[in-house]
């Protein structure tokens, strides 16, 4: 490892944000330490995806991202966007394709996205992989970190550890510890793009494990129309992991099964075919697992030609609104991203620097602003690295 040497900036975290400031910075002519206690960069960037890095979506705006203040996004991502992303994925000659709503994935391995960001790094950026930070000191100036490899120095540190989500890829509130240390407040993290639990009144459908179904989920006035998938503890799937960063312990979670079908279709279906059996109707629309149940709770057993429109029409309402009130999720281990984290109005929107303390920026995940998933989060990453290394 080198002697302690005066570098222009450290850069914690080689994850997409860190590696993507690293190599801007390094660009711009910067000497940069990227240090990370991982052995290998871009430890969520190869997981992503089922393995093919969903590295970024074509709809990313501010208003797809969750933050105290929901217009901070606004200044980096549409500096660095979606498109300048591609460009960079194009020149490197990676393959790609758009699987849905805006989704672009690597036609071949996440590993490739990888590579791209390293190779984007000039001889100026020092990769310090492997190495735990013991401290971090900043006086007359300088930032201090000390590595169980050595000591560097800088008069400018990026924050770019993440948050809490997903331990098992080395993930820390280190983040947090730093920004307390220099006077940053922190928004409450909690895990976000997680599955839902249900308590055990719930049973019927945690026996559901397995099955999904389209359907359009709520939370108070923000829905997404994706699939939902039970699981053996709860909820899961892509509209209750996008509704999941909306959702606070105590609130309900509504679900409409049937979004497709329009208004009292089922006192009209009662004049078609008075004889079939709302059972039977559902397993027609539904995974028939899921249409017993349902049947069930609604303790639908007779023809719908014997069943009051007035009944019809509850049980209609139901299944466009049916809720669940989860006891909780199945927390950060479980995670895509942490929501929450370092407070936006401690930072420059524009360079993602710390008002009162010059040379300290925070970037990508460990700030207070989450994405929507499907590549939103990648998007914040590669725009808020960009946007820091213009300030170093």
């Amino acid at each position: 490892m080198p002697n302690p040497a005066p570098y222009d900036a450290i850069v914690l975290g080689a994850g997409g944000a860190g590696l993507m400031c690293a190599g801007v910075a390094g660009q711009r002519g910067r000497r940069v330490a990227l240090i990370d206690h991982n052995d290998d960069p871009g430890a969520k960037i190869l997981i992503s995806g089922g393995g093919r890095c969903n590295f970024t979506n074509s709809e990313a705006a501010a208003d797809r991202y969750v933050s105290a203040n929901p217009h901070f996004a606004r200044s980096a991502l549409s500096r660095y966007t979606a498109a300048d992303f591609v460009a960079m994925v194009d020149r490197h000659g990676i393959a790609w394709h758009e699987k849905t709503l805006g989704q672009l994935f690597c036609d071949g391995s996440a590993r490739q996205i990888v590579r791209m960001l390293l190779d984007e790094c000039p001889d100026s950026v020092t990769h310090v992989m492997g190495r735990a930070v013991r401290s971090v000191d900043h006086a007359d100036g300088v930032f201090r970190v000390e590595t169980d490899g050595g000591v560097f120095t800088a008069p400018k540190l990026v924050i770019a550890t993440g948050g809490p989500s997903i331990p098992k890829l080395g993930a820390t509130g280190l983040a947090y510890d730093l920004a307390r240390k220099f006077g940053l407040k922190i928004v409450e993290p909690r895990p976000a793009l997680v599955p839902l639990t249900l308590p055990g009144d719930e049973a019927l459908f945690q026996n559901l494990s397995g099955v999904a179904v389209p359907v359009v989920a709520r939370c108070g006035p923000t829905a997404f129309a994706e699939a939902a998938l039970f699981t053996h503890r709860g909820l899961s799937g892509p509209a209750i992991l996008q509704i999941s960063s909306y959702w606070r312990h105590g609130q309900d979670i509504a679900i409409d099964f049937l979004p497709d079908t329009p208004a009292q279709w089922l006192t009209d279906l009662k004049r078609a075919q008075p004889n079939a059996t709302l059972r039977r109707v559902l397993s027609a629309m539904l995974p028939d697992r899921l249409a017993v149940a349902l049947a069930e709770r609604l303790g639908a057993g007779e023809a719908l030609g014997q069943t009051r429109d007035a009944l019809l029409a509850e049980q209609e309402t139901r299944l466009r609104r049916w809720t669940f009130r989860p006891n909780g999720t199945e927390g950060f281990a479980k995670a895509e991203v942490t929501i929450g984290g370092v407070a936006t109005d401690g930072l420059s929107q524009r360079d993602l620097s710390a008002r009162h303390l010059p040379g300290l920026h925070v970037i990508g995940e460990a700030v207070d602003v989450t994405g929507w998933l499907g590549g939103y989060n990648f998007q914040w990453a590669w725009a808020s690295g960009w946007a820091a290394a213009q300030g170093l």
